[in-house]
């Protein structure tokens, strides 16, 4: 008899999320630190975005980026941790073969926004600290909106191949996805036709597309060092730097994150697949978690707007 995850079909009306296959028995304990990273993201951007929103003073381009950032990071959380979470409490792990495009989609789109926005935020740090007397005139609301624009663009642009090239296969080998979640690789190795051009394609999103950001971002970050040491007291120059370093960490999460997931698909053979899977989660939960903390409260604007709401409640 033909099991019922090996028939022949063209497209499977589902899929079935495996999860982290070799921990099943530590779903459980895996899941409260999964929990808790989303629950500090929704909690930390959302504070992000009410400051912003509620303080005049903070209408302004570093500020519009950051909330760029929170908005960005809050929907490419939820396109995983929910239905994670549903997996590994309730046993929840079928997915419909659209409802899986959408989410490939929506996780490979806004992480490609992400690291649009990082760009611009490294530009606007650059122009802040090497440019101060030409910051305001450089990056007016109207050039913020622009990169905003092109940012959203450029995103959704170019991940349409992947729904459209991994709706193109037929599936006849199985409907089991080992994975927490629809990564576009994960699809497409169930398919049992050619990938050749999803995986050049994936490749030239991570080295040429995402290479350069991290190009831009390391040039930015260069020039931003060569003013810091240039600063006349120490006491600056430790400030600012401490300030562009804990930036440089969360950046360097995503991207080394993200970079490791996406060989790992294509030459990661002897990875432990449960230990792939968890670095998969890491460059989506992680980074949303950590950057209203590294970018918001150590912020001292945002900071000082939070302790002053925080004091008026409570007188």
């Amino acid at each position: 008899m033909t099991d019922s995850n090996t028939t022949n079909f063209t497209n499977p009306s589902t899929f079935i999320l495996l999860g982290i296959s070799g921990l099943e028995a530590a779903l459980v304990w895996i899941s409260i630190p999964f929990c808790a990273m989303y629950a500090i993201t929704i909690l930390g951007n959302f504070t992000i975005l009410f400051i912003v929103k509620r303080e005049p003073s903070l209408h302004r381009p570093m500020f519009y980026f950051l909330c760029m950032l929170a908005i960005t990071d809050l929907v490419l959380s939820t396109s995983i941790a929910p239905k994670t979470l549903s997996n590994f409490w309730f046993n929840s792990r079928e997915i419909n073969f659209s409802a899986c495009l959408t989410q490939m989609y929506f996780i490979h789109c806004f992480a490609v926004m992400e690291s649009g926005i990082f760009v611009a935020m490294a530009f606007d740090r650059y122009v802040a600290i090497c440019h101060p007397l030409r910051h305001f005139t450089i990056l007016t609301n109207p050039v913020v909106a622009k990169m905003g624009l092109a940012i959203v663009l450029r995103g959704s642009m170019l991940i349409l191949p992947y729904p459209f090239l991994a709706i193109r296969r037929p599936y006849c080998r199985t409907n089991i996805i080992p994975h927490t979640h629809c990564e576009h690789m994960a699809v497409v190795k169930l398919a049992c036709a050619d990938i050749r051009v999803s995986n050049y394609y994936g490749l030239f999103m991570a080295f040429y597309v995402l290479g350069l950001d991290v190009f831009f971002i390391a040039v930015s970050y260069i020039q931003i060092l060569r003013a810091i040491f240039s600063l006349p007291t120490k006491d600056s120059r430790v400030k600012t730097f401490g300030t562009c370093g804990s930036h440089v960490c969360a950046i360097l999460t995503f991207y080394l994150s993200a970079l490791f997931s996406s060989l790992t698909y294509r030459f990661g053979q002897n990875v432990a697949l449960y230990f792939h899977v968890l670095m998969a989660n890491v460059y989506l939960l992680v980074p949303p978690m950590l950057n209203p903390i590294i970018y918001g409260v150590r912020t001292k604007q945002i900071r000082d707007r939070l302790l002053r709401l925080f004091t008026h409640k409570g007188t």
